[in-house]
């Protein structure tokens, strides 16, 4: 599937700040089953993009624009080529043992009833790592209620296991988090997803884990499957934070805005 993908994020300032420091995680890898045809970013007032890669293997590109500033636009635009992997993701940068991705942060930290959640999948799987993963995609599925729109917005895995809802970061992080508790190693992914009769298209999340002779695989619980050709895979990390899509800071006091607009076409 070729997938058309326009992303837009414009913040707006009262008073003007005297400048913003921003890092962009918006560009998607290459790998098995996804091939980058084009990709654009374009930041309005004109600033020059240093691109780098974080200890992940992200593609960053980090700017500053200096002020006094209005209005800060982020534009992204590009093509990707997309075929399904059943989930399997290969081809990937890794920097780093799947070991790693064993450390639980304040965001994905299992609470008891995550525990207990995450045991009663493993006794009834009889201890197969792939079907414990299974187990816990079609149990957060069914009893979490997927919403982009939570509100409050749980603050932590935990909360958003407790309040039965959240939108699809939270769910990823419930997921790390039960693989964690049964030694299985998890991460968060963010990126995007072209969901059929959506109402509107916006940034997507799901969760990859370690399964001893196959490697990562993707499970996106607030779906209910692994990633298929939807999905575009953008930036890797321990939890919704370290994959980002935008972190920063600006300079002054004063209310900021943020209006985002995403647009996921075949």
């Amino acid at each position: 599937m070729r997938l058309r993908i326009a992303h837009s994020s414009v913040y707006r300032y009262d008073p003007p700040t005297a400048g913003v420091i921003q890092v962009l995680r918006l560009t998607p890898r290459n790998h098995d089953g996804q091939y980058v045809q084009r990709w654009h970013i374009d930041v309005v007032p004109d600033a020059r993009l240093a691109a780098h890669e974080d200890a992940f293997g992200n593609i960053t590109h980090v700017f500053t624009a200096d002020g006094p500033l209005e209005e800060l636009r982020v534009e992204v635009d590009g093509e990707v080529e997309t075929q399904s992997a059943d989930g399997v993701v290969r081809g990937t940068v890794e920097r780093f043992p799947p070991s790693l991705f064993l450390r639980d942060t304040a965001l994905t930290q299992a609470d008891s009833a995550i525990c207990d959640f995450a045991q009663k999948i493993r006794d009834a799987t009889g201890g197969v790592v792939l079907a414990e993963l299974h187990g816990l995609l079609d149990g957060l599925f069914e009893d979490i209620a997927g919403d982009v729109a939570t509100s409050p917005v749980p603050a932590n895995a935990a909360e958003a296991f407790t309040c039965k809802r959240g939108a699809p970061k939270d769910l990823a992080h419930i997921f790390i988090g039960a693989a964690h508790t049964l030694g299985i190693p998890a991460r968060f992914v963010r990126g995007y997803f072209r969901k059929p009769n959506a109402e509107a298209d916006t940034s997507h999340a799901w969760a990859e884990a370690h399964v001893p002779g196959l490697g990562w695989v993707g499970f996106d619980p607030s779906n209910g499957c692994c990633p298929t050709d939807g999905h575009v895979r953008v930036a890797i990390g321990l939890d919704s934070l370290g994959a980002a899509a935008v972190r920063g800071t600006r300079l002054g006091v004063g209310a900021e805005t943020l209006a985002v607009a995403i647009k996921v076409d075949q």
